[in-house]
């Protein structure tokens, strides 16, 4: 053994270098855990949980009242991007607002349509009062709040309508909830939610043994949704889950046909007493499921073949996922869900009431031509282009008086679907030959007389679209 100076020259190199070893295996630690960091998402803060604030909507045509029914933190975080809090979009019939009640800072906001909003047009509101459950959805805060409910006046302008104060950390709040009902399903996942748009996919009517039809009907009609521009092109922006509770009996909730099904989000056809419109009135039951999952958009399929389905703006929107039209259904309706457009037909029975007086809408894709210099989609318009622009309106409307004649015939009395699939077929391979003789405009921008469910008044900014017949493409403007 070396003993003197040789031992204590030893003993500093072993020091030094155990010392430099350290020093490498902590900056490898931290490169290590940096890049773990940026790879995972994590080197943000950590998502923020999900508070959602149930409440009763009710009135009639001539009013409405809100009123709380309690707030929820849900078990996930809040899945949306954290740099986007504020909506500069101005869709839909309302739009709520999160505030700091000491300064009036807009803290969250959110604009979406709503069920009540859609009765309230129906002639049952001119004879009735109803209330409805809704609910919004934000990122909890690190104070008490104001909610503030702002509704659309006459000149389309958001007005305040409703104000409640609200305190997550009040005992009240509902923080424990009861497992998820079924497997959480990944169909199409491409990133972390909060970088992406998540949507959720509920499955209505499908029984313990159906779990793989379920599962096969999500996989199908969310592939033919990302075969369709603009949604093709964006895939990779989408996150897309599924989760369909056991059903007892298999089918969705059908009372004009003497269907009659047990729903935990009440999906049901006969909406508004309108046959093939498809919605889910158990506001409260939905929730408690789709919480399970990570979601700002919301599909629901109803296990049957009967047309129909439904769409509102960032409510939810459905489809019946046998019909033979349910690829066309599926992205039609997700154009309202998802874009806010308006139903560009108006041949069709419609469930609202028309209005005499003929103010802009504030959807994207019609318009009341008020003042044709100004249209909304100006920049994609021709200078040449006349405005309105002509098209076989006439035509079109008496083939479609017949059509529609017969689809009610069909409906009461209660014929195989395969005719209704039928008539539909005829009717779009007759409108396609029609547009087809006119080349002139069958390709042009322009502001199409008939729109919004009304013949006259409205216009759309293409002879065709999903959006108008059962087209397989959105037009530009869409």
């Amino acid at each position: 053994m070396r003993t003197g100076p040789w031992r204590r020259i030893g003993e500093s190199l072993t020091s030094s270098v155990v010392t430099r070893e350290k020093r490498m295996k902590r900056i490898q630690k931290t490169i290590a855990g940096s890049l773990l960091a940026v790879l995972s998402g994590a080197a943000f803060a950590a998502a923020p949980d999900t508070v959602r604030v149930d409440y009763y909507h009710g009135g009639n045509a001539e009013g409405e009242m809100f009123s709380l029914h309690r707030v929820v933190i849900e078990p996930l975080p809040w899945p949306g991007h954290p740099g986007k809090t504020v909506d500069t979009l101005g869709l839909g019939h309302f739009l709520f607002q999160v505030e700091d009640p000491e300064t009036g800072e807009v803290l969250f906001s959110r604009g979406y349509s709503s069920i009540f909003q859609e009765w309230q047009h129906t002639g049952e509101a001119r004879e009735m009062n109803r209330t409805f459950h809704e609910s919004v959805r934000f990122p909890r805060p690190d104070r008490p709040v104001r909610l503030r409910v702002l509704k659309r006046n006459d000149p389309q302008e958001f007005e305040s309508a409703w104000t409640v104060n609200i305190d997550v950390e009040d005992m009240l709040t509902v923080r424990e909830h009861a497992p998820a009902p079924a497997p959480l399903l990944d169909i199409h996942v491409s990133g972390d939610p909060a970088g992406k748009v998540d949507i959720a996919i509920l499955g209505d009517g499908y029984t313990a043994e159906e779990a793989g039809k379920f599962e096969s009907d999500a996989r199908r009609l969310t592939d033919y949704l990302f075969s369709v521009e603009p949604f093709k092109a964006r895939a990779d922006d989408f996150n897309v889950r599924a989760i369909s509770p056991p059903a007892t009996r298999s089918g969705t909730n059908r009372p004009s046909n003497g269907t009659f099904r047990h729903s935990p989000s009440g999906t049901t056809y006969d909406a508004f007493r309108a046959e093939r419109y498809i919605l889910a009135f158990d506001n409260p039951g939905m929730r408690n499921i789709l919480q399970h999952v990570p979601y700002e958009f919301v599909f629901i399929l109803a296990n049957s073949e009967t047309y129909g389905g439904g769409g509102i703006y960032r409510l939810y929107s459905t489809v019946a996922v046998d019909s033979d039209w349910a690829n066309y259904l599926f992205v039609h309706e997700f154009g309202h869900h998802f874009a806010a457009l308006a139903d560009e037909y108006y041949t069709s029975d419609a469930v609202y009431e028309a209005s005499g007086e003929r103010t802009e809408p504030w959807e994207l894709n019609v318009t009341a031509l008020n003042d044709p210099g100004n249209l909304k989609w100006k920049k994609h318009v021709h200078e040449n282009t006349n405005l309105p622009t002509p098209w076989p309106k006439a035509e079109f409307e008496a083939f479609q008086r017949d059509n529609q004649a017969r689809r009610r015939q069909l409906r009461a009395e209660q014929r195989p679907e395969s005719e209704m699939n039928q008539l539909f077929l005829d009717e779009q391979a007759w409108v396609n030959d029609l547009f087809s003789q006119h080349p002139e405009t069958n390709a042009l921008i322009g502001a199409f007389e008939g729109a919004n469910y009304a013949a006259t008044g409205y216009y759309r900014s293409e002879m065709n679209c999903l959006m108008f017949t059962r087209h397989d493409r959105f037009c530009r403007v869409c």
